[in-house]
């Protein structure tokens, strides 16, 4: 169900936002389309020539009345209609060929139209340059003056930063040398309190999330290849790279739909709705649910290769939206100007953000917020912003320590277009149907928030991580994770 009018009238648009979102290969994907349908009416002109042609030899057959009686009696069809006869059998043969060519013309367009990126926000900067637009707990490495005086900035020069890889390994947290012998390089056990605290994580960003009217859901970790695609996760990116992990078939299941890891529980939760109508009163419908989540990134990790920042498999807490469409800055293309009122997709985007701020604000982390560009939104994003929190191991290699730990994503139509999801508008006029607007965002990312808590809590002298307060009660009350049990134990009983 895509809007392949808005595609070829507006082919310049679509060239322009290929171009400034890194897809140049599809950027004449656009115009191609437009010639394709410029050749599709030629066909369908020519085919409605040889069905009034048709029409009119049909009605000769039918009516002629000059026939020749056999020796028996029979009549046989006059000379007229013998050649109406042989004319309308050519004529099928040619319709024949102009409804192949028109179904191929078709297939062509709404593959290239298929392939195409969703269409970027007026909000969105273009380029590859994000703007920062907000902070969480202020400035990184801001601690506080030691007792003889010293300057926050002094203190924080003096403070010893250790790599959570490092600190895991001194208190026994995290096992990358046993997962390499299980699973290959890339996957990890957390053991012990780390275990313990993947759990506090998922629990306390799962309360936050309810807390605001988000419904709980449990979701699959396989989906069918096709629902990754309508979400926008292809088997490889536009740079050729594998995305997902495709699932082996057996051969009583050849026949039927290829399957693959979900890289996020958006995917699920966006298929629960496929091929479905929705009523106006039922939206915003809000989902919040933790999923184990796959992501093959082959050729992406770089100098993230050693530690939890980019992994092949993790625990995450997603949030996921369908809220009401908003038609009210369509004109020749849309997105070109922005409503004054906000959209009930701009509220619940708010929202979610709201929730990943006061997520990321109890747990002490030091964030900043990006509004991302062109050229960093996925196949499915309109808009698209992220939380990066401070990582003191990176401040030497990536980013001056910065990593991602949460994004958020308005997709307007994109995948609810591909999964055949509708809304019955019942409210206001005219009264339709509709494809809702969807929006997700991370509540919380296990793996990277572990290694930020574990960079950020390092104390050094007492070979200690401290627990961020807001989880200690899903962690039976410990505020420290330190390797002497007995001297921890002894601390709690106090």
């Amino acid at each position: 169900m895509l809007d392949i009018k808005h595609i070829r009238q507006n082919p310049g648009l679509y060239e322009q936002n290929c171009i400034d979102r890194n897809y140049g290969s599809l950027s004449r994907n656009s115009w191609k389309i437009a010639e394709l349908f410029a050749q599709l009416q030629t066909s369908q002109k020519a085919a409605q020539h040889l069905r009034e042609r048709n029409n009119a030899l049909r009605r000769v057959i039918a009516h002629a009345v000059n026939f020749s009686g056999d020796a028996e009696g029979a009549m046989s069809p006059s000379d007229e209609q013998k050649a109406a006869l042989k004319e309308a059998k050519d004529l099928k043969k040619q319709l024949e060929v102009h409804r192949a060519l028109e179904d191929r013309l078709n297939k062509a367009m709404f593959e290239l139209a298929l392939a195409l990126p969703n269409l970027s926000s007026a909000a969105t900067p273009v380029g590859a340059s994000p703007v920062v637009v907000g902070s969480i707990n202020g400035p990184a490495e801001v601690q506080l003056p030691n007792d003889d005086g010293a300057s926050a900035a002094d203190a924080a020069a003096e403070r010893v930063w250790r790599s959570h890889v490092h600190i895991g390994a001194q208190l026994g947290l995290l096992d990358f040398e046993g997962a390499a012998k299980a699973s290959g390089w890339g996957w990890y056990f957390l053991r012990g309190d780390a275990a313990l605290l993947e759990q506090a994580l998922v629990q306390f960003a799962l309360a936050t999330a309810r807390r605001r009217g988000f419904r709980l859901v449990s979701p699959p970790s396989m989906v069918y290849a096709h629902v990754a695609a309508a979400c926008g996760f292809q088997p490889r990116d536009q740079n050729g790279e594998q995305q997902v992990y495709a699932v082996e078939q057996a051969d009583k299941d050849k026949a039927k739909p290829q399957m693959v890891l979900a890289g996020t529980a958006e995917i699920p939760m966006a298929g629960m709705m496929a091929g479905e109508t929705l009523e106006d009163a039922d939206l915003p419908l809000k989902l919040v649910g933790v999923s184990r989540c796959y992501r093959a990134e082959a050729g992406a990790r770089g100098v993230d290769t050693k530690g939890l920042y980019r992994v092949h498999e993790f625990t995450k807490v997603e949030m996921f939206a369908w809220t009401m469409p908003d038609r009210s800055n369509e004109k020749d293309g849309m997105f070109q100007q922005p409503s004054t009122e906000p959209s009930q997709s701009d509220t619940v985007f708010d929202e979610m953000l709201e929730i990943q701020q006061e997520i990321l604000q109890s747990l002490g982390l030091h964030c900043r917020i990006l509004e991302m560009p062109t050229t960093d939104l996925g196949a499915s994003a309109s808009r698209k912003r992220d939380i990066e929190a401070f990582f003191p191991s990176r401040r030497e290699t990536r980013d001056e320590g910065w990593g991602e730990v949460t994004s958020l994503s308005q997709c307007t139509d994109y995948q609810t277009r591909r999964l055949s999801t509708r809304v019955k508008v019942e409210r206001g006029a005219p009264k339709r149907l509709d494809f809702p607007w969807t929006v997700n965002g991370t509540a919380l990312a296990v793996p990277r928030v572990i290694a930020a808590i574990l960079e950020n809590g390092w104390d050094e002298e007492s070979m200690s991580v401290t627990i961020p307060e807001c989880i200690r009660p899903w962690m039976g009350g410990m505020e420290k994770i330190q390797a002497d049990k007995l001297k921890q134990v002894a601390e709690m009983s106090q």
